[in-house]
């Protein structure tokens, strides 16, 4: 129960840290769709990089601001992928996306003001007091997020839905790798560069992670509620789009999941006890319905 109601507390103060980030910017359309956007979700990005600044004892403030800024990428990026011009999806947590819910403009900023306040939430000296530090967590998130990280990755998913080939299985990786596992190691790495240690045994659990929790996205796309998962579901196989199990079938993939989590929870097996909680989030990323 303790990574349950720690994931829970953590939801709790990331969305306050949210909440306090977005206060000044008043109630135009495009503020209050940064608020819409940023509101639910699991929270698992933040909570990495709680759980990562921990086991450096580093001030949960400090933390916090970290937490708040990958999610605020994760949310702008979300809204992005929802646009018509990207996966053209109603529904996103069981709500209308923002381009439904207001219009596409006001989704196209909402995103690029969110992606924005994440790299002020990290040079604002109240995350962290060295100048360095602060600019290592901008210049790596830049890095995680632009066109060498997760922007790449959309990039290769959307290439792919045209190309003259399915993607292999190395290619099917590589994509998702950087789409999905940039931002998941993001939070392991401002963790430590917070702490000031080496993100080096962070950052090996978090490409694991990446990866099973991609696997277990697309056994949800095939096997899940789309009411519990709340966004549509079966679209890649609608689209002939390769995956973990069109490539590997639903057996195999999930066999695969769990050898990625065996390797993620070794790779932090140096921080016990105190990893116990990323133990847990390896385990929980290919047990969850949505």
């Amino acid at each position: 129960m303790s990574f349950e109601n720690d994931l829970s507390t953590a939801q709790a103060e990331v969305q306050q840290a949210l909440d306090t980030a977005l206060a000044p910017f008043g109630d135009d359309p495009v503020a209050e769709a940064m608020r819409y956007a940023t509101r639910g979700g699991k929270r698992l990005r933040a909570f990495l990089a709680l759980e990562a600044a921990a086991l450096f004892d580093v001030p949960r403030a400090r933390a916090l601001r970290a937490a708040a800024a990958i999610e605020c990428v994760h949310a702008y990026s979300l809204i992005h992928d929802d646009l018509p011009c990207m996966d053209d999806d109603d529904l996103r947590r069981g709500q209308p996306t923002v381009h439904r819910r207001w219009d596409e403009a006001t989704a196209v900023l909402a995103g690029d003001a969110l992606q924005t306040l994440a790299f002020e939430l990290l040079a604002d000296p109240e995350t962290h007091p060295d100048p360095a530090v602060r600019a290592d967590l901008v210049l790596t998130l830049a890095r995680d997020a632009g066109a060498q990280g997760m922007v790449r990755g959309q990039a290769l998913d959307i290439a792919a839905e045209t190309a003259a080939a399915p993607l292999t299985l190395d290619q099917v990786s590589e994509l998702q790798r950087l789409k999905t596992g940039r931002l998941l190691e993001w939070p392991c790495r401002a963790g430590a560069l917070l702490g000031g240690a080496d993100p080096g045994p962070l950052v090996d659990y978090a490409g694991a992670l990446g990866l099973a929790f991609q696997i277990a996205d697309d056994l949800l796309d095939v096997e899940g509620d789309a009411e519990k998962a709340g966004k549509a579901l079966r679209k890649d196989a609608a689209a002939g789009k390769a995956t973990f199990v069109s490539l590997l079938g639903a057996e195999a993939a999930r066999a695969r999941a769990m050898s990625l989590v065996r390797d993620a929870e070794m790779s932090i097996l140096i921080y016990t006890p105190k990893g116990a909680n990323l133990g847990s989030v390896a385990r929980y990323v290919v047990t969850r319905d949505r």
